[in-house]
């Protein structure tokens, strides 16, 4: 390693160098069988987090889950005006080519993405200085107006609720994708909403009957 490499680079470095031996060379006939091609079953729409890993906390392999991750796990709504749709396209990839079976949109407590919906710190900002995630946070206003009425707009009671019900738009958004809905009503592909909590690491599934949102045991 050159003296040009920073500590943060080198830091990656000895981690790839420790997935080289105990992560790719024991593997070999996985990541053979990787290289002719991918068929995850699962996507997951997560949000970019550093703290929550879809792949560490379903304690998944490589090619098992298509993923995507964003500011607080958004989908936004189908629509067919011109534009860069980077997690639109990745939807589309995943049901219409890979054939996914399953979708879990996963948030996540803690979401700084949500807090700033819940918030709103962030609106009227310049793109570039907190403009580009007002936007896309915006996403959540609908959301936000049912949980400001009932607990405010401050305290972890408030952010909990602004995060679950960011898991909810974005199972409702994918809806509006007809690929989605159409495979849904067939009973091709399956949309489950989900909560990692990172104060206990405890994962919560949602009943969409009840709409509450269940731990796992």
């Amino acid at each position: 390693m050159t003296d040009s490499v920073s500590p943060e680079l080198g830091h990656l470095i000895d981690g790839y160098r420790r997935f080289r031996q105990h992560g790719w060379t024991p593997k070999l006939e996985r990541w053979r069988e990787l290289g002719e091609g991918q068929n995850p079953r699962v996507m997951i729409i997560a949000c970019s987090d550093s703290r929550v890993d879809p792949a560490q906390i379903f304690d998944t392999d490589p090619g098992e889950m298509f993923v995507v991750r964003n500011v607080a796990a958004m989908v936004p709504p189908f629509e067919n005006a011109p534009g860069h749709h980077g997690v639109s396209a990745a939807l589309e990839f995943a049901v219409q080519v890979l054939k996914v079976d399953e979708i879990i949109v996963l948030g996540h407590g803690m979401c700084g993405g949500c807090q700033a919906a819940l918030n709103q710190s962030l609106q009227g900002t310049e793109p570039g200085q907190g403009g580009f995630i007002a936007d896309w946070i915006a996403l959540l206003d609908e959301a936000r107006l049912p949980v400001v009425a009932q607990y405010g707009t401050t305290g972890r009671v408030a952010e909990r609720a602004m995060e679950l019900a960011g898991v909810r738009t974005s199972l409702a958004n994918l809806r509006t994708f007809p690929c989605v809905s159409t495979k849904e009503a067939r009973g091709k592909l399956r949309l489950t909403g989900a909560f990692f909590a990172i104060s206990d690491g405890v994962l919560h599934l949602l009943d969409e009957t009840t709409g509450e949102f269940q731990p796992v045991s």
